[in-house]
């Protein structure tokens, strides 16, 4: 459901459209609207209040700036918002459009082509939502005075989550989310209330590795209940790709629980860029030890196709962005295809996480 207060942003070169859009637009209960005929005046406002608008629908084909161009600099100044183009251009334009704007840290989110129809509009709005529900932070984190107790009296506990094969209706993996769970409330705390803190405080390690000692405690029993050959996925934040003796510290718990790195799938969300160096050798050094090396979420950020092809990962979960009415969005067939003939030539297994879907290219 589209949430009440959405600020639009429109820029096209043609009256008409922007007419038509606004339409739509209230139509759809999205009242917000803001006009642009020209891109460097859509640009200087967004740089003058970048919080303010969610999303920008671009044109591609304009005078003065085009599209292309307008999506690198909101690249560049790092916007939050989704952005969605409308056009009619070739889906090799559309295709190359996307993997730049990825490239650039833009938030695409999809394409729709002109004459414009109100479900696609639609369709992006919905599109919006999964993204701001991804990059938001919570209005009433946790301060860093009750997560440093969460981490010193032991809260943090992992939920699992079984991901099942349709092909034989099979948990063939537990994902592990982390909860904190205090000891005066009968509910758990969820992550986006204190993930987004550790980062920024850099405690991010001492709950991820309290988190994967539980988990790998419990595997074993896990394993036993379930009467299955599984594997245990846990996430790795790219923050914590910088440390270069993740891989020693993750093994020797593993070593401590009796498990081995076959039994380990490490999940890497992809809503900030792996670019640095330490980044990379602790991505490849995993590898090397044998860990399954997973792309979380991806379609929410900064990963390209080119990164795909040379990083070594070993599975890509897809997120329901790209899949929503995917059979209406250009761009989202475009990326998926791509995905898919990646996954063909590296033998991977792609898997949609909000299904709990683990599905073989077969």
């Amino acid at each position: 459901m589209m949430k009440p207060n959405r600020h639009i942003l429109i820029v096209d070169d043609s009256k008409a459209i922007l007419v038509v859009m606004q339409a739509i637009l209230n139509e759809l209960n999205v009242y917000n609207v803001t006009l642009c005929l020209d891109a460097n005046e859509a640009l200087e406002k967004v740089k003058k209040s970048p919080l303010l608008y969610d999303a920008v629908f671009t044109d591609l084909n304009m005078s003065n700036m085009d599209g292309m161009e307008l999506i690198r600099h909101l690249g560049e100044m790092r916007y939050p918002g989704g952005i969605a183009i409308i056009s009619e251009m070739d889906l090799k334009v559309i295709d190359l459009a996307a993997d730049l704007a990825r490239q650039n840290n833009a938030h695409l989110i999809g394409n729709i082509a002109k004459p414009v129809q109100l479900n696609q509009v639609n369709m992006l709005l919905q599109k919006l939502e999964s993204l701001m529900h991804h990059t938001k932070r919570p209005t009433e984190p946790v301060s860093e005075a009750q997560l440093l107790h969460a981490i010193s009296h032991n809260q943090i506990t992992p939920f699992y989550q079984p991901k099942v094969n349709l092909a034989n209706n099979k948990v063939e993996s537990i994902e592990v989310l982390a909860r904190v769970i205090t000891d005066n409330q009968n509910s758990a705390i969820l992550p986006e209330h204190f993930i987004c803190v550790a980062e920024d405080l850099e405690y991010i390690n001492l709950i991820t590795f309290q988190l994967f000692e539980k988990a790998t405690s419990d595997f074993s029993q896990i394993k036993s209940t379930l009467k299955s050959d599984l594997k245990l996925a846990f996430n790795l934040s790219p923050f914590q790709l910088e440390d270069l003796s993740c891989p020693d510290k993750l093994a020797l718990i593993l070593q401590l629980n009796h498990l081995s790195v076959d039994d380990i799938i490490l999940e890497i969300t992809e809503q900030h860029a792996l670019c640095t160096a330490a980044q990379l050798e602790t991505l490849n050094r995993l590898r090397m030890r044998g860990f399954g090396i997973s792309l979380d979420d991806f379609g929410i950020g900064f990963t390209n196709i080119h990164q795909l092809k040379t990083l070594p990962f070993t599975e890509v979960k897809i997120d329901r962005t790209l899949i929503s009415h995917i059979e209406a969005d250009p761009f989202s067939q475009v990326i998926v295809s791509s995905l898919v003939n990646i996954a063909i030539q590296n033998d991977w297994w792609c898997s949609k996480k909000y299904a709990g879907i683990r599905r073989s290219h077969n």
